[in-house]
């Protein structure tokens, strides 16, 4: 079979005017970025408003592994997969950061015949949306130390600094650093450091925004430091805000492009699922709500971390009311959480598998508990045998009470996502679904947290330091204990110990620091090893990307 990139290039990509009015978006609301992607600006689109929202599917998947689960090809092909049917239906993403691309993961604008395409830029610059972001962000911090060195008006503590800056790229030697050196000329130094950029405030913001006033005013409530008398000062204060929206102008509007069979796509934002809140902007679901009868999305990583933020930040802000949960396995995942070695997955090993099965258990309790009906999508290898898809779907059947449902759209594009999208849409219309979120607003944030972890981790509770449970109190006091808790920890675990597969119970999710995002709306957990700020592997995806005598991009895919 022909690789990825080698599908992409072999497609023939319709007009993207073409695409948007698959689903009603007249050209005068497109703003193109050459022949196949466009921004959208829904204000120029009749009765926009007044339209009715479609279905809202929401993708996530079980704990990922090396092995590999393919989430965004499953969003991908059951949106192709509802096209096919005759259902209006678009797919909306999170647009790829430039860290994991040319890190460990590579290219994530899905696989085989179920992508996103022009896949190159999407990867790549795409719109420019991240680099806005970036800017945005680092213009507030330019201000804040401008601030500083010219008086401090605003009595800001340079030793109590919130804003760290961020690059969409992964380098570890940028965690922590002195800034400032080299003179009274340069500012005062101080301890800082980089995060990147998908950990941003300004990107949670831009993706729980729902229009530019909305943004703007986000941005003013960010805490960037406090003053010595303990008063948090924020960017508003540092009169940011304007220049920063400004930034943002064009950004904020959805970017549409299409999938490999013409299915149109919203990609936009992208906070990191381990580190932020895991989950497309607001303005593209609700926009893809009034323009299709489905709406296909996705939440990083597990439904531990993706779908719980999806649920409990997502759909709690904006007032979105899922209708299915798909959750994505795949037969060498399932082996490996089973303990098979990564060398071994091609081998058929029902022992390993059954064992593995305690996760996707997990994972598919997990989204009941908010009221929506889930389904499993075993996501096709060629290594997979029938004796190994037929112990999965009896488990499913038997002891999950849920249908799963063999899927080869990798192959065979949406024809292989057709059972799925019948069964999705089914159960869709059913009216099964009756969303509500993990805990009530009102419920202190320690004990949020501590909810999380018991009810979704499986742990007997969180630990944390006499400095932890200071600022539990301090953001009580301070009047943000109404808000949600965006949890940042390992991906690879239920526990915060990456080794720990399957689905451990019992264990201790240990606190390791509290951040406010107050223009975000969430309060974000620090847990066990985590970083901000990733690092590259010992062989980068980078090493391997290069462009041929041809002028091609090689080695991103």
């Amino acid at each position: 079979m022909p690789t990825d990139i080698e599908i992409a290039r072999a497609t023939r990509l319709a007009p993207i005017a073409a695409i948007a009015e698959k689903v009603g978006i007249p050209e005068e609301a497109l703003h193109p970025y050459g022949k196949f992607i466009a921004k959208v600006d829904s204000v120029a689109i009749p009765d926009f408003e007044a339209r009715p929202d479609g279905r809202l599917i929401l993708v996530t998947a079980i704990s990922p592994t090396p092995a590999g689960e393919g989430k965004t090809t499953t969003t991908v092909g059951l949106g192709d997969g509802l096209a096919r049917l005759g259902k209006r239906a678009m797919i909306a993403l999170r647009e790829p950061s430039l860290g994991p691309c040319f890190g460990m993961k590579g290219g994530a604008a899905g696989g085989g015949y179920a992508q996103v395409v022009p896949m190159e830029q999407i990867n790549l610059h795409f719109t420019g949306d991240f680099h806005a972001i970036t800017s945005a962000h680092n213009l507030l911090a330019a201000l804040l130390d401008n601030h500083i060195h010219w008086g401090n008006t605003l009595d800001l503590d340079a030793r109590n600094i919130a804003l760290r800056r961020v690059m969409d790229m992964n380098d570890r030697a940028l965690r922590q650093l002195v800034s400032s050196l080299g003179g009274n000329g340069n500012g005062y130094p101080r301890e800082d450091g980089f995060d990147i950029t998908v950990a941003s405030e300004v990107m949670a913001i831009f993706c729980l925004a729902k229009d530019h006033a909305d943004l703007e005013e986000r941005l003013g409530r960010i805490v960037v430091g406090r003053s010595r008398g303990k008063r948090p000062v924020t960017a508003a204060e540092l009169k940011a805000t304007g220049a920063m929206s400004v930034l943002l102008k064009d950004a904020i509007m959805p970017n549409l492009v299409q999938s490999l069979e013409g299915t149109p796509a919203f990609v936009h934002g992208g906070p990191f699922a381990n580190i932020a809140h895991g989950c497309n902007s607001v303005i593209a679901t609700r926009a893809a709500l009034k323009l299709a009868d489905y709406v296909v999305t996705e939440a990083g990583f597990g439904a531990d971390l993706g779908a719980e933020k999806f649920f409990d930040i997502k759909c709690r802000k904006a007032g979105l009311k899922p209708a299915v949960a798909v959750v994505v396995a795949t037969v060498r995942a399932l082996k490996m959480h089973g303990g098979v070695a990564r060398d071994a997955l091609g081998q058929e090993d029902l022992h390993a598998l059954q064992a593995g099965l305690a996760n996707l258990t997990r994972h598919v309790e997990n989204i009941r508990k908010f009221g929506v009906p889930p389904i499993v999508a075993i996501n096709n290898f060629t290594s997979d045998t029938a004796a190994e898809h037929e112990l999965i779907r009896n488990f499913c059947r038997n002891h999950l009470g849920v249908e799963a449902v063999i899927c080869r759209h990798w192959a065979e594009g949406g024809a292989g996502a057709e059972e799925l999208a019948h069964k999705v849409a089914e159960l869709a219309e059913s009216g099964e679904a009756d969303f509500e979120p993990l805990y009530p607003d009102a419920m202190p944030l320690r004990e949020k947290l501590e909810t999380i972890a018991r009810e979704i981790y499986g742990a007997v509770g969180i630990s944390h330091d006499a400095r932890v449970a200071a600022r539990f109190a301090e953001l009580e006091e301070a009047g943000h204990g109404h808000l949600p808790v965006c949890v940042a920890k390992t991906q690879y675990s239920f526990s915060a110990d990456p080794t720990k597969r399957g689905a451990p119970s019992g264990h201790i999710v240990p606190v390791r620091e509290l951040r406010l995002s107050a223009g975000a709306g969430f309060v974000v957990a620090i847990c066990g090893d985590i970083m901000t700020m990733p690092g590259l592997p010992r062989q980068p995806a980078a090493e391997r990307i290069h462009i041929d005598a041809q002028g091609q991009i090689e080695g991103l895919f």
